[in-house]
């Protein structure tokens, strides 16, 4: 069975990543990603990325069991072309072309069936981590809320949420105190 993972508008020429497609091509995936780690090319980790997206799309969709998969294709091909200008002498103007790439990798497996799940059985796995996942946002929810006891009774106090940028009340930096300043 075939899996396809496709990433479109890659910033990085169709040549360079060319170079990096021919390098994994026909190799099994686990041994593709060690060698993307190792090697040291512009659009390696982009390539990487992808190869990862493939083995958990053929994991995930198709049940495929990734230590029998390899890399059956990977097709390059050009996309969109950014046009920008740069000014040369006499007032002329010379063209930049910033290329972009479209890759389409493709994942097949060595041994036709070997270690597949059955529909049966990926429905069990996917109950399963939906009711893992339940579990873990019930934790995150008692864990925000804490009980403290105290002579009154017991009193629900809830932990503030520090958001990017934000700073829990009662406490400043010296940014906040460079902003605050106002004009004399």
């Amino acid at each position: 069975m075939k899996v396809t993972a496709k990433l479109k508008n890659l910033r990085i020429s169709p040549r360079k990543v060319r170079l990096i497609a021919d390098f994994i091509k026909g190799q099994n995936s686990l041994e593709a990603l060690e060698q993307l780690e190792v090697t040291v090319k512009a659009g390696n980790d982009e390539v990487k990325n992808l190869l990862q997206s493939a083995i958990a799309n053929a994991e995930n969709n198709f049940g495929l069991d990734k230590t029998n998969l390899y890399v059956f294709n990977v097709i390059v091909e050009a996309g969109a072309t950014l046009k920008r200008w740069r000014p040369r002498a006499f007032g002329r103007a010379g063209a930049i072309r910033k290329r972009t790439s479209k890759v389409i990798l493709t994942l097949e497996e060595r041994v036709e069936g070997k270690g597949r799940k059955s529909k049966e059985e990926m429905e069990k796995e996917k109950k399963a981590k939906m009711k893992e996942t339940e579990k873990r946002e019930k934790q995150n929810l008692t864990e925000i809320k804490e009980v403290e006891k105290s002579d009154k009774g017991e009193k629900i106090v809830e932990k503030p949420e520090l958001e990017k940028g934000k700073i829990a009340e009662g406490k400043s930096n010296w940014t906040n105190k460079i902003f605050r300043r106002k004009s004399m």
